[in-house]
């Protein structure tokens, strides 16, 4: 076999169609050697000789892609140094661009013997963990274009590879759970008649099934457990895991992009699926654990912020680089469209507190590529002063917990709300504006998932966990859930008419909110987990989406749901890009202001309206004439006006239409009907009329420009 010097970058297997230039980083080894596995198990190992600051490189002509191959890493095995340098270990390339095979948790996965854990276990794990593979970088992507949809135009849908598709009684049954079936016509029709313009996929990077859920026959479904940053998933691919899932995933994206629809990924970079001390040795851990790793100040232990054993270590230039390249990889290569952030507040962490200003978003807000896609963070951690809603630098958009707690709160009737919810409904300014972000900095979301999915909310006080095997002791014990009466599934039609009333309160109030919205997948049809605000490990139907047969009679909380997205759409007023001013709006020639709140009974709220414990409803008047911003081409952007009427407590509550906002109004919106309304149906009312809400209902009016 020939050997080529080959160079340092880039880093991983580059196929540049006549051989393939092999790179790897590892100060803490003393050699390394590359190991090109063969089908019959055994392996050709090429030591790499050459060397660029801690870079060991090759070029092998003729190596072509499908090759599967590892590295063997030789150096010192000194666990109380934090160096865990083992040849007996067949290691992932960190840059590896594809994956096979999966771990079956042989011993041989670990360094060290289970029944001596200070000992150093010499067992080969090659015939038992996953190799790298060499991949064809060529596709044809066509006149593909990301499609660059403004946030004010986005409506987000979080969903699960797997989850969403496996129970799709259009797709062939080949195709289901794979990435294959999200490009089928049957997903993307659903996803454009429902609105969806962006799909944010739960982690679709290579992860791991850790070895305590395979023992207990569960899996690790929802995938937060990353070994392969440049990978796409194999097991999610329908053909193969030798390259082809690379194909797969590009050709999905190109499928979406057609229909207009942005992909974005839900990625962990905060933490890898080697573990803690205890955990297997599969790639970084035996390349460089020092450099790849928070330690703590005995280095055989990892710092933990995340709840799985081990943090990055956001302070190392390796680090900081494997990310990046990571992030440019899938907007140049896979041509994905934007990136949220899982725990991102441990990206923000170079020592112990966190930072905003920390190495990571300074290289993200002064990269070209990166710095240009949707960035959304998951804004908080476990670790100590890990909450972090509203800390994020401007070029971010965050998961807005606050606003899912407060909705949550308000529309079961907690006290005190009405303040916190005005804030939330108009793009909770008390968490961007300072900072220069607009409301489209908030992600708006009731449900994702993480939690209850919408009808869980409102069917189960408390959580049922039980099939995790943890006793129930799994997940948030805290949901701001209400069971409308009963615990979990009931017969009883007032029960189900006050839920199915609340999730309908719950999905119009996140579409008439300022900010970007996010569904969760499957809760336009109402799904259910059956109590379980954790399926983390539930690979099975207890998490997958039940899709409605196609002879099925049309779903009303369907329609709702695609009624409420269209709204927003048609209605700039609801996606606004600035904040309300609470005045009129110099230059729009109207002297109203651009909102106003009011009681009740028809009065402006007053100070002490907004701090009556029990004081449950409202109205807000949107003006549609008074939006400041200026549309693309400089015009001005004028709407039709709306009143918003909330009523969450339990009886029904009489509304006085402001007499001094419009004479005529027209019903576009009642959650308290089963049917959604219509077009031009709805009943009209006049300034002055009192208008009956049923309890825990919300009424929209309309009002034409």
């Amino acid at each position: 076999m020939q050997v080529w010097p080959g160079q340092a970058f880039p880093l991983g297997a580059a196929y540049d169609g006549a051989g393939t230039n092999f790179a790897v980083f590892s100060e803490a080894a003393d050699r390394m050697e590359l190991c090109l596995l063969h089908d019959d198990g055994s392996e050709t190992a090429v030591e790499l000789r050459e060397a660029d600051a801690f870079v060991r490189h090759a070029y092998l002509p003729g190596i072509m892609p499908g090759q599967r191959y590892g590295y063997r890493a030789h150096g010192p095995y000194e666990p109380a140094r934090g160096l865990r340098c083992n040849s007996a270990k067949l290691l992932l390339d960190p840059y590896a661009r594809a994956i096979s095979g999966r771990i079956d948790w042989n011993e041989s996965v670990y360094g060290y013997p289970f029944d001596a854990p200070d000992e150093r276990n010499d067992l080969d794990s090659a015939p038992h963990t996953m190799a790298s593979v060499v991949v064809n970088p060529y596709f044809d992507w066509g006149d593909d274009r990301l499609p660059r949809t403004e946030y004010h135009e986005t409506v987000l849908y979080e969903a699960h590879v797997k989850g969403l598709t496996m129970r799709h009684p259009s797709l062939p049954e080949e195709l289901r759970g794979t990435y294959a079936a999200l490009a089928h016509p049957a997903v993307i029709d659903h996803l454009t008649e429902l609105g969806v313009t962006a799909l944010e996929l739960m982690p679709v990077h290579q992860f791991v099934n850790d070895h305590r859920l395979v023992e207990m026959g569960l899996n690790n479904y929802w995938g937060y457990n990353t070994i392969g940053f440049f990978a796409p998933h194999n097991m999610y691919a329908s053909w193969g895991d030798r390259g082809e899932q690379v194909l797969e995933f590009k050709s999905a994206v190109r499928a979406l992009h057609q229909a207009g629809i942005e992909v974005i990924l839900d990625v962990v970079y905060n933490h890898t699926a080697e573990g803690n001390h205890l955990g297997p040795t599969l790639s970084f851990k035996g390349l460089d654990n020092p450099s790849y790793y928070r330690l703590t100040d005995d280095p055989r232990y990892y710092m933990d912020t995340t709840g799985t054993g081990n943090s990055l270590l956001m302070r190392s230039p390796h680090v900081l680089q494997m990310i990046m390249d990571s992030l440019r990889y899938w907007v140049e290569e896979m041509h994905v469209d934007g990136f949220r952030f899982d725990l991102a507040a441990t990206l923000a962490r170079q020592f112990h507190e966190v930072d905003r200003l920390s190495s990571f978003f300074d290289l993200v807000q002064q990269d070209p590529v990166v710095s240009r896609v949707k960035l959304i963070a998951e804004p908080w951690d476990v670790g100590e002063g890990g909450y972090q809603v509203g800390n994020f630098p401007p070029l971010w958009t965050e998961w807005n917990g606050k606003y899912r707690d407060t909705v949550r709160d308000l529309w079961r009737g907690e006290p005190r709300t009405l303040a916190e919810f005005a804030g939330r409904l108009t793009g909770s300014s008390d968490l961007y504006q300072d900072d220069g972000r607009r409301p489209l900095a908030s992600i708006n979301f009731v449900t994702c998932h993480d939690g209850f999915t919408l009808r869980d909310l409102v069917s189960y006080n408390d959580k049922h966990n039980d099939a995790n095997g943890e006793g129930n002791r799994d997940g948030e014990s805290h949901n701001r859930s209400w069971n409308c009466g009963a615990e979990g599934e009931s017969d009883d039609t007032a029960v189900l008419d006050l839920r199915a009333r609340q999730m309908r309160n719950f999905i119009a109030t996140l579409m008439l909110s300022q900010g970007v919205p996010m569904l969760s997948h499957g809760d336009e049809f109402g799904r259910t987990q059956g109590g379980n605000n954790n399926a983390y490990c539930q690979d099975n139907e207890v998490a997958w989406v039940r899709w409605a047969d196609s002879d099925a009679a049309p779903d009303p909380f369907l329609e709702f749901t695609r009624a409420m997205v269209r709204l927003r759409r048609d209605h700039p007023v609801f996606r606004r890009r600035r904040f309300f001013h609470g005045r009129p709006v110099e230059g729009t020639h109207d002297d109203l202001s651009d909102i106003a709140w009011f009681t009740p009974e028809g009065e402006e709220m007053a100070q002490r309206d907004w701090g009556v414990a029990q004081a449950r409803a409202l109205s807000v008047f949107l003006n549609g004439n008074a939006i400041s911003e200026p549309g693309a081409r400089g015009e001005r952007i004028q709407d039709d006006s709306f009143l918003l009427l909330f009523n969450a407590s339990p009886q029904p509550r009489e509304f006085v239409v402001p007499v001094d906002h419009g004479r005529q109004w027209q019903t576009v919106v009642d959650t308290a009907l089963t049917e959604g309304l219509s077009a031009g149906e709805g009943p009209k009312v006049q300034a002055g009329d009192r208008v009956t809400l049923q309890g825990r209902s919300l009424t929209v009016l309309q009002r034409p420009a």
